[in-house]
């Protein structure tokens, strides 16, 4: 069974051999999950770069004793290879406006990746020990992993599974590392 919206229209999919009151029981059922699913989706992180700031405070104190401060978190025009960057330098967090839609888990997943660079800039054993304080990360990465390659965007090939992946720009100055394991100068 489930449920998804085409358009201005509820599909919901059930199977036929259903009687008439377990199909109207299960269509109500499915209509909940939905709209609790799209509640949870539009979380206020999502509504401006102030309230995506005011989560990584949120996140940092949660995860990282307060210790990961952006100066700024910003969404941005979908990047062509990355979800979500970080410039350590200047602080600055920018996460692509592609993770809009996706759960809140996985948002978060993405920012307390990009607040561990404010920490640790590369992609090394100290910054993987920093992201798997979050309980999700295995699971966030998995489903980025497959909103990409259903989407055909290509974001995300290598994105990064734990602390034995090797960043040539670990040690750079001023690179900026992502949440795809790639990195910008």
């Amino acid at each position: 069974m489930s449920a998804y919206r085409e358009g201005d229209t509820v599909v919901v999919l059930i199977p036929a051999r259903m009687t008439r009151a377990e199909e109207e029981h299960w269509v109500a059922e499915m209509l909940r999950r939905l709209q609790r699913s799209e509640t949870r989706r539009r979380s206020p992180a999502r509504a401006s770069d102030a309230a995506l700031l005011a989560r990584c405070r949120e996140l940092s104190q949660r995860h990282f004793r307060g210790r990961a401060v952006p100066r700024s978190v910003r969404w941005v025009p979908p990047m062509r290879t990355r979800w979500a960057s970080c410039t350590p330098a200047d602080r600055t967090i920018r996460v692509s406006e592609r993770l809009r839609n996706v759960p809140a888990w996985v948002l978060d997943y993405v920012l307390v990746h990009e607040l561990a660079h404010l920490l640790v800039p590369g992609h090394g054993p100290d910054f993987w020990a920093l992201v798997h304080d979050y309980p999700r990360t295995e699971r966030a990465i998995g489903y980025l992993e497959g909103l990409s390659a259903a989407a055909g965007w290509g974001i995300g090939g290598d994105v990064e599974n734990g602390p034995d992946d090797a960043d040539p720009a670990e040690d750079a100055p001023g690179v900026a590392a992502c949440a795809d394991g790639t990195a910008e100068d």
